[in-house]
Formats: C-alpha cells, structure tokens, sequence
C-alpha cells in the first residue's frame, strides 16, 4: 500500500471512529460533541497513547495491556482547555474516552 492509500484509509478510519463514537454517547453529549470537536479528542487520545507510552506496555497473562480510562479523559480535558478548545468535563469525556475503545475492540474482532 502506498502512502496516498494509506492517509484515505486512516481517514476512513478516523470517520467510522468519529461516527461510531457519536452514535454511542448519551443524548445529551450528541449535542454537545460535534464532528469536529470529536476529531480533536480523537487526535488527542493517539496523542495520549503515544506519548504515554501505552504502546510500549507489556501485556499481562492474558493478553491485555491496562489503560486507564479516566487518566485519558483527565488528559483530554486538560489538554482542551490548555489549547483554547474550551471547558470539557473529565467526566463526560470518559463517554468519549469508552466509546472510542469500544470501537477499537469491534475492528479487532
């Protein structure tokens, strides 16, 4: 796969994420996320993965790498009133937070 086909599929993919996570927040919050704001938080949980260094954790017995849900969402909201995006509860960003890991998990399946 070359590169141009590389960025239209992660771009798909942000969209299906975008998408996904929308469909799945509680009434309320549909309203208060818009598209472009969950693009943002999107990028931002990546963000959080890479320079967390999640993605260096070594697995358990299992198989599973523990993420904490809340510390993604705390950094999120931080994050968003740092760069002028605005006041978000940590609160209802681990919507947010739930429903993008909940989509991972269904692509790997």
């Amino acid at each position: 796969m070359n590169l141009e086909e590389e960025l239209i599929q992660d771009a798909q993919e942000d969209a299906a994420a975008v998408a996904y996570i929308q469909k799945h927040l509680p009434q309320e919050l549909q309203e208060q996320y818009d598209e472009e704001t969950l693009y943002y938080f999107l990028d931002l949980i990546i963000e959080y993965y890479t320079e967390s260094g999640i993605l260096d954790a070594q697995p358990d017995k299992d198989g599973y790498v523990e993420i904490d849900e809340e510390a993604i969402a705390q950094y999120l909201a931080k994050k968003a009133k740092k760069e002028h995006m605005g006041e978000f509860s940590a609160d209802d960003l681990l919507f947010v937070v739930q429903a993008h890991m909940d989509f991972e998990e269904e692509q790997e399946q």
